[in-house]
């Protein structure tokens, strides 16, 4: 088997596929989430919290120095946690939109699931036995 053949067979399977569209729609759907926490969510709780923006929030380690020129010598060392606060909001918010997705399609598969199959057909010859036996019991 050529290597273009195997790498054609193995890039074409179903769950290649899937998983490459997986992570395009993860994808757009992370920037949805985001912009919905940093638009949306945040700047009301930024005013409630007395109009702070969270991603301003850090701890300075070492000022910034300027020269007597008033030039930057060198620029602030900061901790910015308010970047990883932001982080971990957006973090929490999309692992609770994706739950609620998984909860979903779990709830329409299990829906889908418990739908009782149409009886099955019986099969000419089953139909011919069931008429012999029908036929025979009014014989008697």
């Amino acid at each position: 088997m050529s290597l273009v053949k195997e790498f054609r067979d193995f890039a074409t399977k179903g769950n290649v596929l899937d998983l490459a569209v997986g992570i395009i729609i993860g994808g757009a759907f992370g920037k949805i989430v985001s912009s919905l926490v940093a638009d949306v969510l945040m700047p009301p709780i930024g005013y409630l919290v007395g109009g702070m923006d969270f991603k301003e929030l850090k701890f300075t380690l070492n000022p910034a120095a300027l020269d007597p020129t008033g030039a930057l010598k060198h620029a602030a060392v900061t901790i910015n946690y308010g970047m990883f606060l932001q982080q971990l909001v957006d973090f929490a918010i999309i692992a609770f939109a994706i739950f609620m997705v998984v909860k979903g399609a779990n709830y329409l598969q299990r829906k889908k699931a418990e739908a009782p199959a149409p009886p099955a057909e019986p099969t000419a010859d089953v139909k011919l036995l069931i008429e012999i036996r029908d036929l025979l019991k009014n014989q008697k």
